[in-house]
């Protein structure tokens, strides 16, 4: 189960709650792959970082010519 799950399933008893979510309380994550996303639609896989772009490669492809890049191949 999920910790959103979870929570919510004791949320009506607080020293239960209490308790969960001072031992499983998810950490925020610093660095990873599930720290950026894709500002156009959300993904978390494949995102380009590269310049500030933060774009999936699917995304990036379709963007790409709007951005300013060019295609030499």
């Amino acid at each position: 189960m999920t910790y959103e799950r979870v929570r919510k399933s004791i949320e009506n008893k607080p020293v239960k709650l209490a308790r969960y979510e001072k031992f499983n309380k998810p950490l925020p994550r610093k660095y990873g792959k599930n720290v950026h996303n894709c500002r156009r639609c959300g993904k978390r896989a494949g995102v380009i970082r590269k310049y500030g772009l933060l774009y999936c490669r699917q995304c990036f492809r379709e963007e790409a010519e709007k951005i300013g890049f060019r295609k030499y191949n």
